[in-house]
């Protein structure tokens, strides 16, 4: 993302910006070619069917395209205006847009999303398990013995 020089770059004062917003952070990839490729790509980013994670409410939202020659700005923007759709009103939304000669009618999107207000991945409650008391004997313990002619290193000596 920040390495890459681009019609409109992005770099580490931009992660720093979108990350600073705290909590969980999403990163996703979209890949698409042909027709609504834009759309298509950054629809992809946005929403995960496999692990069932959207970028919904997100505050701070920053996303890469990458295309080939033909890739457009009005391309760049349908993705921008996708992914706003589904983020916070409020979202501070950054994006960057890089020409890659070796990509052909192929658009790339990755997203780095944060400042979600709920965790991003339900997990099922705990099951419980009640095991009863069992009565033992106390566990008798060894002797043992103190050595006071042990060195003790000087950078240790007033922690202890």
């Amino acid at each position: 993302l920040i390495t890459v020089p681009g019609v409109i770059n992005l770099d580490f004062a931009d992660v720093r910006t979108i990350m600073s917003q705290g909590g969980a952070a999403l990163l996703a990839l979209g890949v698409a070619s042909g027709e609504n490729r834009a759309v298509e790509a950054a629809q992809q980013a946005i929403s995960s069917r496999l692990l069932d994670i959207t970028i919904d409410g997100a505050r701070g939202i920053l996303f890469n395209v990458t295309g080939g020659p033909d890739l457009t700005l009005h391309e760049v923007d349908e993705a921008a205006s996708m992914i706003k759709r589904t983020a916070d009103p409020t979202v501070n939304l950054i994006f960057g847009a890089v020409i890659d000669e070796t990509l052909g009618d192929e658009v790339r999107i990755t997203v780095i999303a944060t400042g979600f207000d709920k965790p991003r991945v339900q997990v099922p409650p705990t099951q419980l398990a009640f095991v009863e008391a069992v009565d033992r004997e106390p566990l008798e313990l060894p002797n043992v013995a103190v050595v006071d002619d042990v060195e003790i290193p000087a950078f240790l000596e007033g922690r202890l």
